[in-house]
């Protein structure tokens, strides 16, 4: 089925203010200086060639500010500077309800595992504990990710010493009320930006990248978060764009360009049989461009608790291989992974609505839910799939999938609830 010329021309008009918005959105980096003190680390030491090791120069900025009577410290990591630091934690509560981190300049990560060498292998860059905090700034933060993705056990499960567990790029523990805008990450060795058990977080204007064959490479992963957006952002990576884990709820992911990449994904959830809690999820506005998945909900059989109240609208597809998928069934080799009596997350009360474009599989609406915890109430409405191949033609598989469509194409197949 064909997209009409209005909903084309809708998508078309959504791409453009898009990024009209992400290149005016920027803010005056000397307006949220004069607010307070500031700290920069050149004046603490740091050099600044890309060579040299300016962590402690880093965290001795951080140490001043943060414990500072000002009422809004900054920390300054200035421009035409590129400062390398080894793994770090910057640590809260700070003094100051409020304190600013503008990252002008770059930051990057040694390029040898060594470094890492009695080390927690999962962190490079921490925030733990702050409250109020504000990283802003049009620098870049690159985690050079190679030399992890050439040893990592996804890709040469074969070689000697291979690495399961690599380095988040930027991660954030326990920060409450916290913005990060206008930031370039790339080259995360794993996931690039990791929000866990935060409340009232923030992230706008965010550009990511990475190459579509870096393994576990998610953009944004959120988890055990309350009160979460991301909005007028890009991302491109080898995993997820963002994925959202258990015990998060209060989502909003607004205005975002997703791909390479294997979609936006609430889960994978349960894997551990634990209890799985995620609700109140909101996805628009969203373009995905190659993508291996658009509009993702994948659960494991011996995951339980619940998964509620998300809506998937005004979205738009270019050649996705599964644009929108349920997966009750999420395993480590696919399709091995069967029903199991008494366990299984319930999905429920999920809605999809004005949703274009093209599918370059056969299945583009594929709901596989389970046999003795199925889904209910899902809500498809102007929905509209056709295939990325010319004359070829889509269809949607659905299994214990029951709900109401308006307005499908292909028909969803759900069944009447």
């Amino acid at each position: 089925m064909c997209l009409s010329r209005k909903s084309l021309y809708t998508m078309e008009v959504f791409l453009l203010i898009l990024i009209l918005g992400l290149a005016s959105s920027r803010i005056d980096c000397q307006n949220i200086i004069g607010h307070g003190g500031s700290f920069n680390v050149l004046d603490y030491g740091a050099i600044g060639d890309g060579r040299t090791n300016d962590t402690q120069a880093f965290l001795n900025a951080w140490r001043d500010a943060c414990w500072s009577g000002v009422e809004s410290p900054v920390v300054i990591i200035p421009q035409n500077f590129i400062f390398l630091v080894y793994p770090l934690t910057f640590w809260g509560p700070c003094n100051s309800n409020k304190i600013y981190f503008m990252i002008s300049g770059e930051i990057i990560a040694p390029s040898s595992l060594g470094t890492w060498k009695g080390r927690d292998a999962s962190e490079w860059v921490v925030f733990r504990d702050v409250k109020g905090l504000t990283i802003d700034g049009s620098g870049t933060i690159d985690g050079q990710g190679k030399a992890w993705w050439d040893h990592s056990c996804a890709h040469q499960s074969y070689l000697k010493g291979c690495t399961r567990l690599a380095p988040t790029a930027l991660k954030f523990v326990s920060c409450n009320e916290t913005s990060v805008s206008n930031m370039y990450v790339n080259n995360s060795p794993q996931t690039h930006i990791l929000v866990l058990g935060c409340h009232g977080f923030n992230l706008h204007n965010i550009f990511i990248n990475s190459p579509v064959d870096s393994p576990n490479t998610d953009g944004i992963h959120i988890q055990s978060s309350h009160r979460f957006s991301v909005t007028h952002s890009i991302i491109s990576t080898g995993d997820d764009c963002v994925s959202i884990g258990d015990y998060t709820s209060d989502v909003e992911i607004n205005n975002i360009v997703c791909g390479p990449g294997h979609g936006i994904s609430i889960g994978s959830l349960g894997k551990s049989g634990n209890i799985v809690q995620v609700e109140s999820i909101h996805v628009s506005n969203v373009y995905f461009s190659g993508t291996t998945n658009g509009a993702r909900i994948k659960t494991w059989q011996v995951g339980r608790g619940t998964v509620r109240d998300v809506i998937f609208e005004n979205l738009l597809f270019n050649s996705v291989q599964n644009p929108i998928i349920i997966d009750q069934h999420y395993c480590n080799v696919q399709g091995a992974c069967k029903d199991i009596t008494g366990s299984g997350v319930k999905i429920s009360n999920i809605v999809y609505r004005n949703i274009f474009g093209t599918s370059s599989t056969d299945v583009a609406i594929n709901l596989n839910c389970s046999k003795y915890v199925p889904c209910t109430n899902i809500v498809m409405q102007f929905v509209q799939l056709s295939s990325a191949t010319p004359w070829k033609i889509v269809s949607a598989d659905c299994e214990n999938a029951y709900g109401q469509e308006y307005g499908v194409g292909p028909s969803s197949c759900l069944l009447q609830s």
